[in-house]
């Protein structure tokens, strides 16, 4: 008689349901939010601070002012560099506008309209990448993306009708703002988050536990 020992037997593992990667979590959303609002907390700083500070550059060469609006472009790349999950850019940039906008600026209910346009230029770019390029080159692609949204926004609404060497200057120092302060910044922000432990439950925070 054959008898068939349990530890040579070969038996078909029951499938589990695996989780997507894409797929958001309460927490995500909890953390995405909580994010969004401190940007925009930020926002409403640099609505009343822009001004005064980007106007030497202004004097200096119309439309290098536009350098300053990365400051109000790196909330979209901070929340998708932590959620690492679609619309997370997009998402963070208008909680961020929209608690501008509550709390009051000068540019009123069009605030949405930049936050709107300034997370899809994010988000895009890490959509090009199938959300798969959380490095500092993805990081600073997606400022780069949000700055572009950036200029062509501001230039439709804000300044129609400006003459070439203008738009060109404004566009170009929208991007630099959005690589250098969207970009840049926000990725050494994560860094320094998940360096500290706070986003251990998140891809960025075990990231750097592992290289730890």
């Amino acid at each position: 008689m054959t008898t068939t020992s349990p530890y040579n037997s070969t038996s078909t593992p029951t499938p589990t349901p695996l989780r997507s990667r894409f797929q958001w979590r309460v927490i995500d959303i909890v953390v995405a939010s909580v994010i969004g609002v401190a940007s925009g907390l930020i926002f409403v700083v640099w609505n009343v601070a822009s001004s005064p500070v980007t106007a030497p550059l202004e004097a200096l060469l119309p439309g290098l002012q536009a350098v300053g609006g990365g400051f109000w472009l790196f909330a979209g790349v901070l929340t998708a560099l932590v959620i690492r999950k679609p619309g997370a850019a997009l998402y963070g940039e208008m909680v961020a506008a929209s608690v501008s906008a509550l709390i009051g600026n000068q540019w009123g209910p069009l605030t949405l309209v930049s936050g709107f346009t300034q997370g899809v230029g994010a988000e895009l770019v890490f959509a090009a990448f199938l959300y798969a390029n959380w490095r500092v080159s993805g990081a600073i692609l997606a400022g780069a993306g949000a700055g572009l949204a950036m200029a062509i926004t501001d230039l439709t609404i804000w300044y129609v009708g400006a003459e070439t060497v203008f738009a060109v200057i404004y566009t170009i120092s929208a991007i630099v703002g959005g690589m250098l302060i969207a970009g840049l910044l926000s990725w050494l922000a994560t860094r320094g988050l998940a360096a500290t432990g706070a986003l251990n439950r998140f891809g960025a925070g075990r990231e750097i536990a592992k290289r730890v």
